[in-house]
């Protein structure tokens, strides 16, 4: 969604530069206005005819104030101070927008005050996967629409390797202990065969192919929080939001890699483990 506002913004502002400052397209979408304006002129002398000058008048003397102020400055033209707004919109708009996306109660301290605790729990005792959940948790409509195909996907703690995995339930236990959120294994594991069929999906499901993903070798999960009985996926929902700012500080912390950090394809339940030699140097995430 974001890359299509984006381009959406930069298709409108490209048209209007060319517009602005290109007069083989400004002078012929000017005569095409000036026609369109000839055209309101209805005989008879009706109202319509009446305002139709009127408006007709108000153009030719904004068009006359805009050849005056160019002669009179050329580099502040009308053409190019509009040019200049049309460029500085969008970050006059992030600047403005820049809090909507900050979740109450996200400490940002948070990594560096558990760091003890997080070295305690890797280094300690061997975390013990949570019981499996029912198989009809993962084939309601909201699981279905976020994650296709999740009701044959692996949720095996076993197939996933023995570091990652003691990381991964450490995240866990951190985020039911520190925030109170219960989360749960949608994907392990993911067979090469699996890759190519979710690849087909589009790049909006994975933009990588067999043996591109760390989920063929064990390194990577991709989460969710469960909340009265039901699995919650969608950010637009508040609660998950402030669930995933924090689930994305704690997988940072025990050393993982969180796909809500990407700047390709957005992932925010999922994590992994960088290995270096593991991945072809060209893969992308997913």
């Amino acid at each position: 969604m974001v890359i299509i506002v984006v381009f959406v913004y930069v298709f409108l502002v490209a048209l209007g530069l060319a517009f602005l400052c290109l007069p083989f397209i400004r002078e012929p979408v000017q005569a095409f206005g000036h026609r369109m304006t000839d055209r309101l002129r209805i005989p008879a002398g009706g109202t319509f005819w009446r305002g139709g000058g009127r408006l007709q008048r108000g153009l030719g003397s904004l068009l006359q104030a805009g050849r005056d102020a160019r002669a009179a400055m050329p580099l502040l033209s009308p053409w190019w101070l509009a040019a200049l707004a049309l460029l500085l919109l969008a970050p006059a708009l992030a600047l403005v927008l820049r809090q909507w996306h900050a979740y109450d109660g996200f400490d940002h301290t948070y990594t560096h005050e558990t760091n003890a605790r997080i070295a305690e729990l890797l280094q300690g005792e061997q975390l013990v996967p949570p019981p499996r959940l029912p198989p009809d948790l993962f084939t309601t409509r909201e699981v279905a629409q976020a994650r296709p195909l999740a009701d044959s996907a692996s949720r095996q703690w076993e197939l996933l390797d023995a570091d990652f995995r003691q990381r991964l339930l450490t995240v866990f236990k951190l985020m039911r202990e520190q925030h109170g959120y219960e989360m749960v294994l949608l994907e392990g594991y993911r067979s090469p065969e699996r890759q190519v069929q979710l690849a087909k999906l589009g790049l909006a499901v994975t933009h990588a192919g067999a043996g591109q993903s760390y989920h063929q070798y064990g390194l990577a999960a991709d989460c969710a929080f469960l909340r009265e009985g039901r699995i919650v996926i969608s950010e637009r929902d508040a609660w998950a939001a402030r669930g995933y700012e924090h689930f994305g500080a704690v997988a940072d912390a025990v050393g993982l890699n969180w796909g809500g950090a990407w700047r390709t394809l957005v992932d925010l339940g999922h994590v992994e483990l960088p290995r270096a030699g593991v991945l072809p140097r060209r893969a992308t995430p997913g």
